[in-house]
Parts: structure tokens; sequence; C-alpha cells
């Protein structure tokens, strides 16, 4: 197994990412997984690989929605522990690995599903390249990461705000530079790897995909009610999303 980053298994990160998740009125909820779903096919009788599964939510849900066979694929042990305790079913196989090693799967999927994950992969094409290898002729890839323009700034993001902390403008910089990023998120020396705009779409379509939809999601109303300062997000996107079909 290469070596990645394996953040979640950290305690004090992962009881963080547990307490987070826990609240339902949270940005994946909220805006990041509706956003997700509306990208979904008819998934009736479809083989599904997840990438970086977590506690396996989403699998369940593409049982539920007629999948025929569900692998979910994590680094982290903890994460799957959970997974396999609260969401099980006998069409649903989880498997601990780093996702840089996902060529060792010795299978082909009509979809290839990841939300929030491909930020802490290093070399983009060669995901893309194995995920190529993976999927079925015009298999999708549905993939979510951290909106670039969160990525960009080396400091991590930062808001300029008036004298009553409402948000005036973000503060971007570092945009065009590729790279490694180390930020605080419940713990100190969290990696993740930022990517212009232009990169990832090049990358993609350089990969042997057709891009066939992006979204960059923005809070509705009920979201904005739940939790006011997503007012902000109207400014700058926290997710970029993508859905794309293998041509070659």
């Amino acid at each position: 197994m290469s070596n990645n980053q394996n953040i979640y298994d950290n305690e004090i990160f992962f009881e963080g990412y547990k307490q987070l998740r826990g609240n339902k009125n949270n940005y994946n909820n909220l805006q990041e997984k509706p956003a997700m779903q509306s990208l979904l096919p008819d998934l009736t009788g479809k083989t599904i690989l997840d990438l970086g599964c977590g506690f396996g939510e989403n699998c369940v849900d593409f049982i539920g929605r007629g999948a025929a066979r569900v692998v979910g694929v994590d680094i982290s042990e903890k994460m799957l522990a959970v997974a396999k305790g609260e969401n099980s079913s006998q069409n649903i196989e989880y498997i601990r690995l780093d996702m840089n090693d996902i060529n060792t799967i010795d299978e082909k999927f009509d979809i290839i599903y990841s939300s929030l994950a491909f930020h802490y992969i290093k070399s983009f094409s060669n995901l893309l390249g194995n995920i190529n290898n993976l999927l079925n002729d015009n298999g999708l890839l549905i993939y979510s990461q951290e909106h670039p323009l969160t990525t960009g700034p080396k400091q991590g993001p930062t808001w300029t705000t008036d004298e009553n902390k409402n948000p005036l403008h973000y503060n971007l910089s570092n945009y065009m530079e590729s790279g490694e990023r180390c930020v605080k998120w419940f713990v100190d020396g969290l990696i993740k790897y930022h990517r212009p705009f232009s990169e990832i779409i090049n990358t993609i379509i350089e990969s042997g995909f057709r891009i066939d939809k992006i979204l960059e999601p923005v809070p509705d109303e009920k979201s904005l009610m739940l939790i006011p300062k997503m007012k902000r997000d109207i400014h700058k996107p926290n997710f970029l999303l993508i859905k794309s079909t293998k041509i070659n």
C-alpha cells in the first residue's frame, strides 16, 4: 500500500469529523450531497465503486436506488468500522485501500463516485488513469472536491470582514500555483493538493473523459435559515462537482 496520508485514523481528527457529520445541518448535507445526488443517473442494475466511501451512507443509498453491487473503498479503518457496523448490505463490499492503489481492483464498474476525497490525492492524472481503466465503456465518473478557490491560498481560506464580522470579500492568493497545501482542520498538518480549474478540466479531458456537467452549489433559502453564515458562499462556493463520461 502506498504511503498516502491517513488523517481519518487520527483519533482527534476522527472524533472531530464524526461530530461534524453527526449534526445533520452541515455543509455536506445541505449543499454537497443534494447536488451530487442530482448528477446520478438511474442506478437500476448498475455496479458502483465509491472512492473514499467514509461511513458508507452513499453506498447504502445506491443500493436503495436499485444498484446491483457497490464497492466502497477507504483508507481509514475507523471509517470502515462505522460503515460495516451501520451501513452494511449483502450487495455492498467494503475494502480498506489507499486510493492511489485502486489499480489492484480486478473488476469493472458502470459508475465511479467520490465525495470530497480527490483533493487529498497528489497525482490527479494517475488517479484518473486508474479510474478510466476500472470503468466500463461509456461509464460515468461523478465526483466532488473542495473548490479550487478554497484550496488555492497557502495559508488556508480567509475572509475580509467589516466591524460586525460580516464578510466583505474572500482573500484569494496563490491560485495558479498548483501543489501541496498544509492546513489545519481539527489537527495541524493536514495535507491537501491544489489544482486550478483549468488544470482540473484539462486533466479530465486528457484522461479520456467527456465532461457532461459541472456544478458549484450555493445555499438555498432553507439552508440560509439553518446556517445564516452560508450567505458568504454566494461570494465563493465551497464545492466543485463534475460528472463525466469515459469515451476512450
